[in-house]
């Protein structure tokens, strides 16, 4: 990754600055604070000897001022975080595993925790990519980072000026958008083919979909509900949307269990 596809950023947390460093992003310094320990910053620290990245010791009052997240875990990088990428790159990182493209698109997700948990679901179920919009959602930060747990350097995202146009494009180039939405079919009911291109489209929180984003959906699933909550985190039904497609996948016959 060039240096001028990234951003800079702090990196907050043992396990982001860990991935960061094991996904060869350029990192200026690292902060520890004094005292820590632990065989994971014991890894961090040898890591980030070997690529020649100093590491400097403080005390954890100045982390404590530095950081935007409160949740640094002793742990602070100086550097950069991963840009945006093109729906391109997404269908390619589709293709260099020779497998049909799952894609989630966040449709307003503003909480930038929810979209961190989002990404690390969808990177450890082995989704290829997420789509967000630039404007009106949450972007790429440092707390994003930290609530991907290190997920945001190994899954490409790609930001689009309009959803609809974009979610019109996907369609031109073979997905299908199945939108999480109350209305539609019980996911365990729905007989779509889930081992075609799917991008997985999810609503912003408390919103759900826009009337456009629905429309433009080719069909809606619900998630069924047995208690008296009327709508799950939107990270959470990600996960569930996600694994279920993962599952449906793994059983389908030969030749159709999403690989090309």
């Amino acid at each position: 990754m060039k240096k001028e596809e990234l951003k800079e950023e702090l990196i907050e947390g043992r396990n982001p600055v860990l991935e960061a460093l094991r996904a060869g992003l350029p990192l200026s310094e690292i902060l520890v604070a004094r005292g820590g320990r632990g065989k994971e910053l014991e890894t961090l620290i040898a890591l980030a000897g070997a690529e020649g990245i100093p590491v400097y010791y403080r005390e954890r009052p100045y982390l404590d001022r530095l950081s935007k997240t409160g949740r640094h875990q002793g742990v602070i990088a100086r550097g950069f975080l991963p840009a945006t990428c093109s729906l391109d790159h997404l269908f390619a990182a589709a293709e260099s595993r020779g497998e049909a493209p799952l894609f989630l698109l966040a449709a307003g997700v503003e909480d930038p925790r929810n979209l961190g948990s989002i990404i690390r679901t969808a990177e450890a179920a082995g989704a290829h990519g997420l789509l967000i919009p630039e404007r009106r959602a949450a972007g790429l930060t440092a707390v994003v980072a930290r609530a991907s747990a290190g997920a945001l350097y190994h899954l490409p995202v790609a930001e689009v000026k309009n959803t609809v146009r974009a979610m019109e494009e996907l369609k031109k180039r073979g997905c299908w958008l199945v939108g999480a939405d109350m209305s539609g079919a019980p996911l365990w009911q729905e007989t779509f083919d889930f081992t075609a291109p799917v991008c997985l489209v999810l609503g912003g929180e408390g919103k759900g979909l826009t009337r456009l984003v629905r429309e433009t959906c080719d069909l809606l699933v619900g998630i069924p509900q047995r208690g008296k909550v009327s709508s799950l985190n939107v990270a959470v039904a990600a996960g569930i949307l996600l694994y279920e497609v993962v599952r449906r996948r793994t059983q389908a016959p030969p030749g159709r269990n999403g690989n090309l």
